[in-house]
């Protein structure tokens, strides 16, 4: 007989995700239930209290303020606060990417003024990244930085920036120069949304939800110390951002609450339904592994595309079943509609499945072009 593979937790992770899924509850109760928390459900007090928790910076290192602890606790407590759909979107992008970037990236001043209002729930980051001309392929990026004396001017235009309404400061990805190669030339610099000559639009999508938005620079200064890591270099800092955007748990459990609603009343004594229920199951349980493959280090370079593909078409096929399931009351539930029509973003966020699957193929998998 063969040996069987077992899923469960340890004591101290079950104990560790019964906890979060107490505070998740708690969140929701008091501050709302949002599908796609982690973009959709901004609040600054519920920041504050995962804070108090000492669950912001998790796995930061201990000298940096941040708790010290390994990458696989941090994806069990993300997991039960957004497949709940408590609101922790007013920190995810600060404590998943631009505190990692700065520690790693960083100098220690950026560090010093920066990192302890991520810690503490107060500042939000949006990420300047995508443009109206360069989605995907950011090595095509037109936003540019030139130097003048102490100083950066910054003219261009981000698209889709995820809370550039209320952010804090912007973690601009532009070119300060231009190179033999596309990606060469690009610079990582941390801009105050106050700064004069920012102009914010929002984006209301069809489902109703604002929190894309359009930023435009026009002649913004910011001190040349902004600059994050090398200048003209900053390519390969960008990936590895990347790479901790596009293989957490957030891709696989966005609709998570919405799918479990839909289970709840699904009728299973229908063999379909059954059938369905089984595979959502299962593409759970195998987006988990792949997450947790991520976060435990076992994952090989650049594996965090398959993760991103895999996973968010696992969200879209739970919309799907949940459109199934509830039919006409679909359209009743103004929050069920919404997760269920934004679903077909889940794809195209954080780079397209089409994108993903040639990473994997020239990266992951070395296949010949």
């Amino acid at each position: 007989m063969g040996r069987v593979i077992s899923f469960a937790l340890n004591p101290d992770l079950a104990e560790l995700a019964d906890r979060a899924a107490r505070v998740a509850r708690d969140g929701v109760a008091e501050f709302g239930r949002f599908s796609d928390s982690w973009m959709n459900g901004y609040s600054r007090p519920f920041a504050r209290q995962l804070a108090d928790l000492g669950w912001i910076g998790m796995t930061w290192p201990t000298e940096y303020g941040g708790g010290g602890r390994p990458n696989i606790e941090r994806v069990i407590v993300a997991e039960q606060l957004i497949a709940a759909g408590a609101p922790v979107a007013s920190v995810w992008f600060a404590d998943r990417q631009m505190g990692p970037c700065l520690i790693q990236f960083g100098t220690d001043a950026q560090r010093t003024e920066h990192l302890p209002g991520i810690l503490s729930g107060d500042t939000t980051w949006c990420i300047g990244m995508s443009e109206p001309d360069a989605g995907s392929d950011l090595a095509s990026l037109r936003t540019s930085a030139h130097r003048d004396g102490d100083e950066w001017v910054i003219n261009g235009s981000k698209i889709w920036t995820s809370f550039g309404e209320v952010a804090d400061y912007c973690y601009l990805i532009c070119r300060t120069s231009t190179g033999s190669r596309p990606h060469e030339g690009i610079s990582e610099i941390i801009v105050p949304m106050t700064a004069s000559g920012i102009s914010v639009s929002p984006i209301e999508d069809l489902t109703g939800n604002r929190h894309f938005c359009q930023v435009i620079f026009d002649e913004v200064r910011v001190p040349a110390a902004n600059l994050v890591g090398v200048e003209g270099g900053a390519f390969r800092q960008t990936m590895r951002q990347l790479e901790h955007e596009r293989g957490g748990i957030d891709r696989l459990v966005s609709n998570r609450w919405l799918y479990e609603a839909a289970r709840a009343v699904a009728d299973v004594t229908d063999p379909d339904i059954r059938q369905r229920i089984a595979e959502l199951e299962t593409g759970y349980t195998l987006g988990r592994f792949m997450v947790y493959r991520e976060a435990l280090g076992q994952a090989p370079p650049g594996f965090s595309a398959a993760t991103k593909c895999y996973c968010t078409e696992h969200e879209q096929r739970v919309a799907r079943f949940v459109d199934h399931v509830l039919g006409a009351a679909t359209m009743l539930d103004t929050q069920t509609t919404r997760s269920s029509n934004y679903a077909p973003a889940y794809t195209i966020m954080g780079g397209t499945s089409n994108i993903m699957r040639r990473i994997i193929a020239d990266r992951v998998l070395g296949m010949p072009r």
